[in-house]
């Protein structure tokens, strides 16, 4: 399969369930919608490419997941929403943040996202959604995912994540991987996949390496009996319309519609999403404010 896609696996006999992805497509897709600097790219990047695989989780066909980072750094936080299709839109809060590398001479997502908390929100067509959130750990997003399910859901995991920028700050290589243990999972297979994760390399260099999400997980898993279950295609997709941007405009009340009519002229307003524009004439935002 090409294009960046999303597997789907199991170890150990069923005791882990794995998924990984390549993401630099949707990524490079995100950057354009945006105009967003190289960490802001990183960040949403990261964040996305957890929301494709946490997204195949979901049982439903109009079920989503939402990812919400607020942070005290200067991107001020991302969020991004996922569906069981992987597919997935977002946007960062600040996407021209700019910051000097870290020490490791990265890219530091961290300092830019800052201390705050991580909110997981999944909407499967119950009266409310489930919410669980809990503290950054490092702003990393890879490290916070970790400590969430753990913290939130107490499910053992290992996530990675990464993005690759080229020197022109389009995208080179994106994607990551996302290991879980089973309740009944063997004491002896958890020291395996330890002893294996601790000796692997970053995700970005896996991935500039040429491996594909099926070589990532051999490398991770490949003593443990590694099954391949399921293959999907990931892509970035929003399904704003006229329509839902027109009540978003009507949400914002009587006051503010007749602040913007008295301007004179059409107004644009855009999706936060994925960037697109929509204009309104006057006399649309008359026939908004006799509905509002």
């Amino acid at each position: 399969m090409t294009g960046d896609y999303i597997v789907r696996a199991t170890a150990a006999d069923h005791q882990i369930r794995a998924f990984a992805a390549t993401t630099r497509e949707l990524t490079e897709a995100a950057r354009q919608a945006h105009n967003t600097s190289p960490i802001a790219t990183a960040a949403l990047g990261r964040l996305m490419t957890a929301g494709v695989m946490m997204g195949s989780m979901l049982k439903g066909e109009g079920d989503l997941l939402t990812l919400k980072i607020s942070g005290d750094g200067p991107m001020r936080g991302l969020l991004v929403t996922a569906n069981a299709r992987a597919e997935v839109k977002g946007y960062v809060y600040e996407p021209d943040v700019l910051l000097p590398a870290s020490a490791a001479g990265k890219l530091d997502v961290g300092g830019a996202v800052g201390r705050g908390t991580l909110s997981v929100i999944r909407d499967m067509g119950l009266k409310e959604p489930y919410i669980g959130q809990t503290q950054l750990v490092s702003g990393e997003i890879a490290e916070d995912i970790t400590y969430y399910y753990a913290a939130s859901e107490q499910v053992p995991s290992s996530v990675g994540l990464g993005v690759l920028m080229n020197r022109d700050n389009t995208v080179r290589r994106a994607g990551g991987f996302l290991i879980q243990l089973m309740p009944f999972t063997d004491e002896a297979v958890i020291g395996e996949l330890e002893k294996r994760l601790a000796g692997v390399r970053s995700v970005t260099a896996m991935l500039d390496a040429g491996l594909t999400p099926e070589q990532l997980l051999e490398e991770l898993l490949g003593t443990l009996s590694l099954e391949i279950s399921g293959r999907t295609p990931a892509a970035f997709s929003c399904d704003c319309s006229r329509e839902r941007v027109s009540r978003a405009l009507l949400s914002t009340g009587r006051e503010a519609l007749q602040e913007m009519l008295e301007d004179g002229g059409p107004v644009e307003a855009g999706c936060q999403f994925c960037g697109k524009k929509y204009s309104f004439s006057a006399g649309e935002l008359e026939e908004m404010l006799k509905n509002a």
